[in-house]
């Protein structure tokens, strides 16, 4: 369950569903009465862990889909109280709690212990961003601590960079608050699998990491999304970082949001590497142009932003120099591989159709629901931001991001040298006396 108190401090709710709901009426409810004080000496004693393991929410309602949502607390002989609360969080996502209040015991939760600014927690440090996060923040002098999911040896190179890694999973809220003690800033670069249902982490898992660290004092939360998700509410996974936004504006946390348009080092296992193997390239029809950015820049921004005051509260775009469409990104890795890339092209019509098909089975909603974003990226859009006020804040050099087309000649400029020592290796092998 989640914890969360009356602003006098000396009211405690539990809430076992997640505020956070779409498409809502805008009812006018009445002024919520303060509760009677109940305050006693050990009320300002922090929560521990396990207090606040217990807090965490069991079942968490996904964006777009209603329930009812309880809140409710004990004493020994409770008195119910009926309250309604109604707080709008933005014109799509609206925070709902209906509660039987009882008379519990307070719990000072918000103030948390004074911790070094240096401590971070890095969620998700083995993805492909995360572990730039990681790398930037040990080469900048961070104390980092890496949540990694609870698996055979995963994160073994963390630890050799210096970091120190412990073992949480989203999924199971109650694992979350020990990670959470002695920091000062989570940085949240994880993502869902993609055998898992999107729901699972990005938004059931954000909604009680987030919760969390609001009742254990963390006092800075940076959260990566997508660009444009504010505009595509069809699209479950876009739809679901746009509310995940929206609820941590509403937490009062100090945050910073940085929207992301494309990582460069993803073109490199699309494109890059089945032109190399001649092996097909899958692309679309449609003219979409992305800013796709280094993940080593995105994470250097994202310390400097970590500095900057002025980047406190905000919502900022990070996007690369130019956009690229799929087939001027395949003409360079031709160019740059000195070999023609055997291209399939997929109608966006096709991923329409096939989308709309997954829906009919409830074993296929997940792959539906992914199908969605691929058809974004498939359209005729633009995921790029001007970047002159962003530079300007962060006090960044336009001429500091590496552009796609350096990136990719150095890939292929150590690759092609690496496939040649093989070549001349394996000729050699060939020799017999």
């Amino acid at each position: 369950m989640a914890a969360t108190t009356w602003r006098d401090g000396h009211r405690l709710l539990r809430i076992h569903s997640p505020p956070l709901l779409r498409s809502l009426p805008s009812p006018n409810p009445k002024p919520r009465a303060p509760p009677p004080r109940h305050a006693k000496t050990n009320a300002q004693k922090m929560a521990t862990s396990t207090s606040l393991a217990a807090a965490l929410p069991s079942r968490v309602t996904s964006p777009g889909r209603r329930a009812a949502l309880s809140c409710t607390t004990s004493r020994a002989r409770p008195r119910p109280h009926p309250a309604r609360a109604v707080s709008s969080v933005g014109p799509r996502c609206r925070l709902v709690v209906t509660c039987n209040a009882q008379a519990a015991a307070p719990m000072s939760i918000g103030q948390g212990t004074p911790v070094r600014p240096t401590s971070v927690l890095v969620v998700g440090a083995t993805g492909t961003l995360g572990r730039q996060v990681v790398r930037r923040a040990l080469d900048e002098g961070y104390d980092v601590r890496c949540l990694v999911r609870p698996r055979p040896a995963p994160a073994d190179f963390l630890r050799d960079w210096g970091a120190t890694v412990v073992n949480a999973d989203l999924s199971k809220p109650e694992t979350i608050p020990a990670t959470l003690v002695g920091v000062h800033t989570v940085i949240d670069c994880a993502t869902g699998r993609p055998e898992e249902p999107i729901r699972t982490v990005d938004w059931e898992g954000k909604v009680a990491l987030i919760q969390c660290a609001k009742a254990m004092g963390i006092q800075k939360y940076v959260f990566y999304s997508i660009h444009n998700c504010d505009k595509h509410p069809e699209v479950p996974l876009m739809e679901i970082k746009y509310c995940t936004e929206r609820f941590i504006q509403d937490t009062g946390l100090d945050y910073t949001i940085i929207r992301l348009c494309g990582f460069m080092q993803g073109l490199i296992g699309q494109y890059a590497v089945p032109i190399l193997e001649e092996k097909s390239v899958w692309g679309t029809d449609a003219p979409t142009r992305i800013a796709y950015m280094d993940t080593q820049d995105v994470a250097r921004l994202t310390f400097v932003a970590l500095r900057n005051e002025k980047a406190s509260k905000k919502l900022l775009t990070f996007a690369g120099p130019r956009a690229w469409t799929t087939q001027e990104v395949i003409t360079l890795c031709e160019r740059l591989a000195g070999q023609d890339a055997n291209v399939t092209t997929v109608p966006v019509a096709v991923l329409r159709f096939t989308r709309q098909l997954t829906r009919f089975f409830q074993w296929t909603n997940d792959v539906a629901d992914r199908l969605a974003f691929s058809e974004v990226l498939s359209s005729d859009t633009v995921f790029s931001a001007p970047m002159n006020e962003t530079y300007q804040l962060l006090g960044v050099e336009a001429k500091d991001i590496l552009t796609l087309e350096k990136y990719l000649q150095d890939y292929f400029s150590n690759i092609l040298k690496k496939l040649k020592g093989l070549k001349a290796q394996s000729k050699q092998s060939d020799i017999y006396f």
